[in-house]
């Protein structure tokens, strides 16, 4: 997949220069003097173990020296001038902290990426399934954004971090990925920040990528899904503990447990 992703995005490159960093968090399939061979203008960087996501990518950013960072898993494959269009799309809103781009599975369906930040009420409502059963209501669809159709160009909370592109001037002012959120809500993290210091994160459909999805994660897939329940935890201890009134804080983490222990997303 990282092949075929390095492969788009020199086939689709943006009408720029441009960097194209690739860090490998220790993985047993990779060879790096090979890659390295086939893609000369690519700068890898292997780690001896698996740093996580999060400082991963905070290895990237702090390599490169552009205006603009775009966040790109290896599961995805760039389609004809969506880079070019994301940072027109970025230098015509210069308020913008990221923009995440419309996502498609290789058969054609939209890929649902964006999400509201998980407040007290969406989380409660997706936990017992009323997002679900009421996919349409944008109270109880707030978390997963249900209603969206992906064909506006509109503010939201937090785009899927599988392709997101960052404002260089926003990691000057908040920094980079709180490495205490390893895999998970990282960019969650990163953009409720940015919020909180003012600026704006976007989704644009005007900018379409290829997404095939789990390329990694789901060679683990119960390990990742204990630790997204975790990762939740960690972002309500940061930023919801101390404006909450108790017993609805300890009421979403006993949910988030029961839904970790039950299987649930």
């Amino acid at each position: 997949m990282l092949e075929t992703c390095l492969e788009s995005i020199y086939r689709n490159p943006p009408a720029f220069n441009f960097e194209v960093v690739v860090v490998d968090n220790a993985s047993s399939d990779f060879n790096p003097k090979e890659m390295a061979e086939k893609f000369k203008q690519t700068v890898f960087i292997v780690n001896s173990e698996n740093l996580g996501y999060a400082e991963g990518n905070n290895q990237a950013i702090k390599a490169v020296s552009g205006d603009y960072v775009l966040l790109l898993n290896p599961d995805t494959e760039v389609k004809n001038d969506a880079l070019t269009v994301l940072v027109e799309f970025m230098e015509a809103h210069p308020e913008a902290a990221a923009a995440g781009c419309r996502l498609v599975r290789p058969d054609g369906t939209i890929d649902r990426s964006c999400r509201g930040f998980p407040e007290p009420g969406p989380v409660a409502a997706e936990f017992f399934g009323l997002s679900r059963l009421f996919p349409n209501s944008r109270k109880l669809g707030a978390y997963r954004m249900t209603w969206f159709d992906y064909n506006e160009e509109v503010s939201v909370d937090q785009p899927m971090g599988s392709c997101l592109i960052l404002n260089r001037k926003t990691i000057n002012e908040i920094g980079v990925f709180d490495q205490d959120f390893p895999i998970f809500f990282n960019e969650v993290d990163w953009c409720y920040r940015a919020k909180q210091a003012r600026w704006q994160i976007y989704f644009t459909p005007s900018a379409e990528i290829i997404h095939h999805g789990g390329g990694s994660t789901k060679q683990v897939r119960r390990e990742m899904r204990r630790e997204s329940h975790r990762s939740l935890i960690r972002f309500y201890r940061k930023h919801y503990k101390k404006r909450l009134f108790p017993p609805v804080y300890w009421f979403i983490i006993a949910s988030i447990k029961v839904s970790e222990v039950l299987g649930g997303r």
